[in-house]
């Protein structure tokens, strides 16, 4: 264990479900890694969207998490509980958290912690856990894409967005996304899109027929919902893929389940938060393996839009709802 470590630390807690103003600076005692775990000085924390429904109310952490929003930090490890073996104290990380992250200290599943990137700033490392493992898992796992693949990602400028169209590019997939401003598509193609629909101009169906000859595109990794559910069975080839990984424009959906069928559609989801440490640690281990190595080389990195101070998380959360931010928001815990 790290020497004089403090018996408080500062966290940013939810005073009540509500608005950005509810989330509150306060002192807690500082968290002690139990078995398997290791405990971490934050130094940055993302800001991603569940931290905002979780604020709402609306996305309650799972049993035996933090109460505390804060799903992917980075920092240096102060201490390792019994029988962790990969980090000692002194190692900088960044993790992906069960929650807890919006603090100065976090514990994680040593198991779910990778190594930051050569070259790579604490703010920047920061950007990763949440949004790679979610790509990667949903993308490549749940919706095997594959070389020479055509791949179609709603949102492209958000932090999955911006994740998905680096990451979809750099495994040889054609890249189709959505965004809802001329700058936001722009952003999105200088990332490696090669088509980027604003979606507040185009219908993206008819884009996507036009480009492709009418064939389609194989996988579809949308946080939409809502209407978007019969559009992309529209957009979707033969022996298409969609993945679900939220539902920003509603949970309920009408759609024609004839395309399903005629096209033999497979329609999936998930979510990633409540599921178990070794699930995680099998992507971390895939993560290591075949994206890390990207990242050291720089072939991709994070977007990074705004870093705002830890006591100012309601503002970053007020950025990530205006919908302005192109990529990643982050906080600097210092």
């Amino acid at each position: 264990m790290a020497k004089n470590l403090p018996e408080t630390m500062t966290a940013i807690a939810i005073s009540e479900p509500g608005g950005p103003m509810v989330l509150k600076p306060e002192k807690r005692k500082l968290p002690e890694p139990a078995k398997g775990e290791i405990l971490v000085r934050v130094r940055a924390a993302g800001i991603n969207r569940p931290d905002v429904l979780q604020r709402k109310g609306a996305y309650p952490p799972p049993p035996g998490a933090s109460d505390l929003p804060g799903l992917e930090i980075a920092g240096e490890v102060v201490a390792c509980g019994e029988g962790t073996r990969r980090w000692t104290v002194g190692d900088t990380v960044c993790a992906l958290a069960p929650g807890g992250g919006y603090a100065e200290f976090c514990v994680v599943p040593e198991s779910n912690a990778l190594p930051i990137p050569h070259g790579f700033t604490l703010t920047e490392a920061a950007a990763l856990p949440e949004t790679f493992f979610t790509v990667w898992h949903n993308v490549f796992e749940r919706g095997g894409l594959k070389e020479g693949e055509r791949f179609l990602v709603h949102g492209g400028s958000s932090g999955i967005g911006t994740t998905a169209i680096q990451l979809a590019k750099a495994f040889g997939a054609e890249v189709f996304t959505t965004a809802g401003s001329a700058d936001k598509c722009s952003a999105c193609v200088e990332l490696g899109a090669d088509r980027a629909i604003n979606y507040r101009e185009e219908d993206f169906v008819a884009v996507i027929k036009e480009a492709t000859g009418g064939k389609g595109v194989d996988v579809i990794l949308d946080m939409v919902a809502g209407d978007y559910v019969g559009r992309n069975y529209e957009a979707a080839a033969v022996d298409g893929r969609i993945v679900q990984i939220a539902v920003l424009g509603g949970p309920v959906a009408s759609a024609d389940f004839s395309k399903l069928m005629v096209k033999r559609l497979v329609h999936t989801g998930s979510t990633l938060r409540p599921r178990s440490v070794d699930f995680k640690g099998a992507i971390a281990a895939a993560l290591e393996r075949e994206v890390w190595p990207l990242l050291a080389e720089r072939r991709i990195a994070p977007v990074m839009d705004m870093i705002f101070p830890l006591r100012d998380a309601w503002r970053a959360h007020e950025r990530m709802e205006e919908g302005d931010h192109i990529g990643k928001i982050v906080l600097d815990v210092g």
